[in-house]
């Protein structure tokens, strides 16, 4: 098994990259980014700062990575933010919504989330920023994951 690591130095968030067969992870300081043969792309979000607020220039950076990992293919976005405080500025979340690289990758979202507060933020982005985009949010994993493969199998038209 052979995995080829590189380590790109983008601001001070030095995202690893990391290939081993056909899976890609991009990680940050406070965010990972992946996909696997199943075709979905993973984020995990990892912060336990309840005062961090998600820039544009980190939601810039994000964007490069997610569509170097999608290649041009659209893909269900699986976002795990279990283990996240914090919230988004309003030019980061404008810029998530409506990055017209991302509005051609992202099929649908399916968050996993396990607190109140963060399931009220995602259900205010969506409501504010991005009513277009399909999403549920989900307690584990397994939900998470059916939902997105629905959710594929419809845009590509497939069971």
């Amino acid at each position: 098994m052979q995995l080829n690591i590189v380590i790109n130095h983008m601001s001070n968030l030095m995202p690893l990259t990391k290939k081993k067969h056909m899976e890609e992870i991009i990680i940050f300081e406070n965010a990972m980014f992946w996909t696997d043969s199943s075709e979905t792309l993973y984020c995990r979000f990892n912060n336990d700062d309840s005062n961090s607020k998600l820039n544009y220039s980190k939601a810039n950076l994000y964007i490069k990575a997610i569509t170097k990992l999608c290649n041009g293919k659209p893909m269900p976005f699986l976002i795990d933010v279990q283990n996240t405080k914090g919230t988004f500025s309003i030019s980061a979340a404008k810029l998530m919504a409506n990055n017209p690289e991302l509005l051609k990758l992202r099929i649908s979202e399916a968050f996993i989330a396990n607190t109140i507060g963060i399931r009220v933020l995602i259900s205010t982005y969506k409501r504010i920023f991005n009513p277009i985009t399909p999403f549920g949010v989900f307690s584990n994993l397994e939900s998470a994951k059916k939902y997105s493969l629905e959710m594929k199998n419809m845009f590509y038209g497939s069971n």
